[in-house]
């Protein structure tokens, strides 16, 4: 979110946070029991603090539902996903801070078993990982493994998994969990030290964190006080089994609420917590510090942290997710508040509502009634940011590719505004919009040459697709593959539709058919797997039905082949009427065409990073 001059700030007196732990407890008792409700939530835990203490930590509902286990702040682990990378990201600067890297290293000069390849001018640094603006390409499948033994030791992981470089460093925010695993390996690699070991020693024992761990598998103690991750589904919750990481530093950290408070407070205190400090007060203001944003009215991101700024007030925070649970972890630095908050749900719906709320209650702004005016040539000027928009973090070499097409963003124009999703948006300045009735800003890029490059919404980076690559075309392309695939397999049955012709063409009919009811089935089947399993499974690895399914593509596309042969016989021969011999015509360039759409999606056998960068001592110079 973005501020605006559409709101004026209140008095300072009423804007000065929870004034009392009863007060704050009363604003969540009634919040929490509605929306753990709606949300089908089993259990949460919270925590606010101020000041350098803890103002408030309280327990909601179960963190075992079969054993109904209530959730306590100050016992109950939970696991906290990405809020692991604000710990990856302080390990960094703690590095930088005793004068074993420089932010603007190339990370290739500290890398000793693989070397990132040079695919730009422009070396990939410390700051790059940091603030996410390294330029990787990212996958999902893989990054988990159900067992220790499937567990691959982080280095080999990414000497053999690490997504190439798609796009120059620094040039748009790409959040990225493979670039801050990397950051944990290099933390390995310079401290001589494993990752896990580091932050116990360096973080979690000078907090007096003793509740917090980012071993695999965690201590006995910890892991009988782990909170059970649900997900709800008709009407049922269904529990997630314990699982490993493969990424251990950008989510493997398990902790309690108030555990969290000491890092919380740590950060507030700029890296002091009572007699400890974990960072200096500069490096610390450092880390906190916007260092990329697409625009200067579009909020960045930190050292780890990302900007949120809404009720003219600005925070530092990070979401996290893993199997069963969320979390964000949220900051106040001007008012030296933050809070904490985790469930054992795979909802994301409920840190944001609170969020929102928290910040309504007590950092309330005064809405002004006048909305911006678009400029007179409004339409004119705003008919080429139209389009279809993909978030610039997917993996192009995966099958997961294909769930881009889920979460393109179209945008419209009407004589007033842009329509974006489903909110409308005012020109205040030249390629920046307002959203009506709200503080949202988004913002466009253009190339050298006019045309529209990117979307900016929040940290976010969208880059606008050409027409054939949108969703509707993509879509209504794969509708017509059916189509005639569907009229190959009813041409197939003995119905009498085409006359009694030579065995030869006979088989090209049946060959035809089945090419059609297999490539038919494949995407019925991929359909219902991507739409009925979960989608945590791919974080194990391609799941066995879909290696099954994968199948069908190589045998289709191998099948098809022959079917220009068949084509070629029948025109020449003058075989079936000359509808017969078009539509089968027609059945050959779809079944053909139908390959280069396969491969573009990464449905020919399941493409993986699984890959060898070069080595180390191959590329010393």
């Amino acid at each position: 979110m973005a501020t605006g001059p559409e709101k004026d700030t209140l008095p300072s007196s009423l804007r000065s946070g929870p004034t009392g732990p009863r007060e704050l407890e009363a604003f969540l008792d009634t919040f929490l029991t509605s929306q753990m409700k709606e949300l089908h939530i089993p259990g949460v835990a919270f925590v606010l603090v101020k000041d350098g203490e803890i103002f408030l930590a309280k327990g909601y509902g179960y963190a075992n539902l079969e054993k109904k286990t209530p959730v306590t702040p100050y016992e109950t682990v939970f696991r906290v996903g990405s809020v692991s990378k604000l710990f990856t990201a302080t390990a960094v600067m703690q590095l930088y801070e005793r004068g074993k890297l420089k932010l603007e290293d190339d990370i290739n000069r500290h890398l000793k078993l693989f070397q990132l390849e040079d695919a730009y001018p422009q070396p990939v640094t410390f700051a790059n990982l940091l603030a996410h603006t390294a330029g990787f390409d990212e996958h999902f499948i893989g990054q988990h493994a159900r067992t220790l033994s499937e567990v691959i030791p982080l280095g080999k992981y990414l000497a053999t998994r690490m997504p190439p470089r798609t796009m120059p460093p620094g040039q748009v925010i790409s959040y990225n969990d493979h670039g801050m695993s990397l950051a944990g390996y290099l933390t390995e690699e310079i401290s001589g030290i494993p990752f896990a070991q580091y932050i116990d020693e360096n973080i979690f024992k000078p907090l007096g964190m003793g509740q917090s761990s980012f071993q695999q598998p965690a201590p006995p103690a910890l892991l009988a006080s782990l909170a059970v991750g649900y997900r709800y589904k008709t009407g049922t919750y269904k529990p997630y089994r314990y699982d490993y990481l493969n990424t251990t530093p950008i989510a493997g950290a398990i902790s309690t609420a108030t555990d969290i408070a000491r890092f919380m407070i740590a950060h507030l205190q700029l890296g002091r917590y009572g007699n400890s400090r974990i960072l200096n007060e500069r490096t610390a203001r450092e880390m906190h510090r916007q260092h990329f944003t697409h625009h200067p009215r579009l909020r960045g991101r930190a050292y780890g942290f990302s900007e949120w700024i809404e009720n003219n007030v600005q925070a530092i925070f990070h979401d996290g997710g893993m199997p069963g649970f969320n979390c964000r972890l949220f900051l106040l630095p001007d008012q030296n508040i933050g809070f904490f908050i985790a469930c054992n749900s795979d909802t994301v719906q409920l840190a944001r509502k609170l969020t929102s709320q928290f910040l309504d209650h007590y950092y309330p702004v005064q809405k002004k009634t006048d909305s911006p005016q678009p400029p007179a040539d409004f339409p004119s000027s705003a008919r080429h940011l139209t389009g279809h928009y993909r978030y610039t973090v997917y993996s192009r070499h995966t099958i997961e590719k294909i769930m881009t097409l889920l979460s393109q963003v179209r945008v419209t124009c009407s004589n007033r505004s842009l329509t974006v999703g489903s909110g409308r948006y005012v020109e205040v300045e030249p390629l920046l919009f307002h959203r009506v009735n709200d503080e949202d800003r988004i913002a466009f890029k253009e190339d050298e040459h006019g045309r529209v490059k990117y979307m900016f919404i929040g940290t976010g980076a969208y880059e606008k697709l050409p027409w054939y690559e949108t969703k509707s075309f993509q879509l209504a392309l794969l509708g017509f593959f059916a189509l005639v695939f569907l009229s190959a397999c009813a041409s197939a049955l003995p119905l009498g539709i085409l006359p009694v012709s030579p065995r030869l063409l006979e088989q090209y009919r049946l060959l035809a058919g089945l090419i059609g009811a297999l490539n038919l089935a494949f995407l019925t089947g991929l359909a219902l797997l991507l739409s009925l399993v979960d989608r945590w499974e791919f974080t194990y690895g391609k799941p066995p039905a879909l290696s099954a399914l994968l199948v069908i593509p190589l045998v289709t596309s191998a099948l098809t082949i022959g079917l220009p042969v068949f084509a070629a016989l029948t025109w020449s021969e003058g075989y079936w009427s000359p509808m017969g011999r078009w539509h089968y015509l027609l059945i050959t360039i779809t079944a053909l065409g139908f390959i280069p759409f396969l491969r573009y999606w990464n449905l020919l056998g399941l493409r993986s990073y699984q890959r060898k960068h070069a080595l180390a001592e191959d590329t010393k110079r």
